[in-house]
């Protein structure tokens, strides 16, 4: 790959995780702070990515890649997007806000896996090249989230103002990044463009229990990105953006790690430990009490590269193998529409409900509403430990 065609793909990376971690993780604090809205609303606000998730598979498949070139399309829905945040950003009733964030979600969501196609495109080895190239986007987000921090924009209409020029920023921006054409059979099914077929490893018993485990973990997920900044916050934590960050630093660290602990542990044992992580995290957040206690808080959020590379970075690695070459594609894609569709989909809904329901005169039980990811965590990993065995025999799906 030539070095100039990689410095624009890291810059796409770089433009779309700034605009997204610039205002999802904040979000929750926003909506209570200066909207006054309730948990459920709160909840409902970040069920719309999950919508956005299920949609943005048929948008894909059935659009871009048989219609339109991928990167005239980003373009297209970023600066859609970009007008969408601007109204969005003059709004100040919750309930009008959730359509407002739904159009914008509906528009982003696509972009990861548009981005993905643009840059594995021009990559003759992705396994190799496609790391350096998303690690940018981890990058982006740290940065982001730490200038809200420093200056204290996490409350504030801003955190959508950034997202908003980000996003005109990115679709203009998306028209010179190399010519990606839709490449599907225009003549293929439904089914197989939306990757359908991948549901034959349903027959496969650890599997099914993956897939199904892939879903609850994704509730808890939903209430670490909703909940922890307005959390933290109630506990006396300060620039809570910037603490905050140090778990995508973590994510980057474990993510190198992940390699060696193939070799050493294998797919189960990986899982499993990613699973108790998440049971950890979450008993951090709930007996964390303020300056007192401050560093058990810190280890929640370091927890999160171990949370989230463990599970479902080795979770994604898990699925290619298992699928073979045939319906790799679909078998990832239906283990995206799971997760960041069903299953953070119900958690963003659980977690309003929950919030909700131990508040009591406008105060907040932390400690009782992180207990219920903790105890959803625990069950998945019963789950995995009494059904789960890893096969070491070749994919028979190919």
């Amino acid at each position: 790959m030539k070095s100039s065609v990689k410095f624009q793909l890291m810059s796409m990376m770089f433009l779309m995780f700034f605009g997204w971690g610039a205002w999802y993780g904040q979000m929750s604090k926003y909506l209570l702070d200066n909207l006054h809205a309730t948990g459920d609303q709160v909840g409902n606000a970040y069920t719309t990515f999950a919508i956005a998730s299920i949609f943005a598979p048929f948008f894909v498949g059935l659009i871009s890649d048989r219609f339109f070139a991928a990167q005239k399309v980003m373009g297209f829905l970023n600066i859609l997007g970009g007008v969408i945040l601007y109204f969005l950003s003059l709004e100040r009733d919750p309930e009008a806000f959730f359509w407002y964030i739904l159009a914008y979600t509906l528009c982003f969501a696509p972009n990861l896996a548009l981005s993905n196609s643009i840059a594995m495109n021009q990559m003759s080895n992705p396994e190799k090249e496609f790391p350096t190239i998303r690690v940018t986007g981890t990058i982006a987000w740290i940065v982001v989230t730490n200038i809200i921090g420093f200056y204290a924009l996490g409350d504030k209409v801003a955190i959508f103002e950034i997202a908003m020029y980000t996003s005109f920023l990115l679709g203009i921006y998306s028209f010179t990044l190399p010519n990606t054409p839709p490449k599907a059979d225009k003549n293929a099914s439904v089914a197989q463009i939306l990757g359908l077929d991948a549901l034959k490893l349903f027959k496969d018993r650890s599997f099914l229990i993956f897939f199904i485990s892939s879903i609850l973990i994704c509730i808890p997920l939903s209430f670490y990105y909703a909940m922890a900044n307005p959390s933290l916050t109630d506990a006396h934590m300060s620039n809570v953006e910037n603490k905050m960050s140090l778990g995508q630093a973590s994510e980057v660290i474990f993510m190198l790690l992940i390699p060696i602990a193939f070799t050493r542990l294998g797919v189960k044992k990986m899982l499993v430990v990613g699973l108790v992580a998440w049971i950890i995290r979450f008993l951090c957040f709930s007996y964390g009490d303020g300056i007192s206690s401050e560093w058990i808080l810190y280890i929640g959020i370091i927890l999160h590269g171990v949370c989230y590379d463990f599970f479902f970075v080795t979770g994604q690695i898990y699925t290619d193998q298992k699928a073979g070459e045939k319906i790799k594609n679909s078998a990832q894609g239906l283990i995206t529409f799971a997760t960041y569709g069903i299953g953070m989909g119900i958690g963003s809904k659980l977690s309003g409900i929950v919030l909700d329901y131990y508040t009591v005169n406008e105060v907040k039980d932390w400690q009782a509403v992180w207990m219920v990811p903790a105890a959803i965590a625990g069950v998945v990993l019963l789950l995995f430990v009494f059904f789960f065995s890893e096969s070491k025999s070749k994919p028979t799906y190919s």
